[in-house]
């Protein structure tokens, strides 16, 4: 059996990003995501500098959003 946990040092190298993916939809995880920002979970900021892929128009929708004033 593999084990699953190890302790992180920094010295060893990361696993290829391809092992690391999995596909979700966004109403899979939107709940959550909102919440843990909400409550602002530490965990969150841990993965402040990951690129992440999204379609376009939820990119646009989001740009959008992001422009408009509190309350508007």
């Amino acid at each position: 059996m593999k084990h699953r946990l190890r302790i992180f040092t920094g010295e060893e190298e990361t696993l290829k990003q391809n092992d690391q993916m999995v596909n979700v939809r966004f109403g899979e995880i939107a709940d959550a995501l909102a919440e843990a920002v909400h409550f602002r979970r530490t965990w969150v900021s841990d993965f402040s500098e990951d690129e992440v892929k999204i379609p376009t128009d939820l990119y646009a929708i989001l740009t959008a959003y992001s422009h408009l004033r509190p309350g508007a």
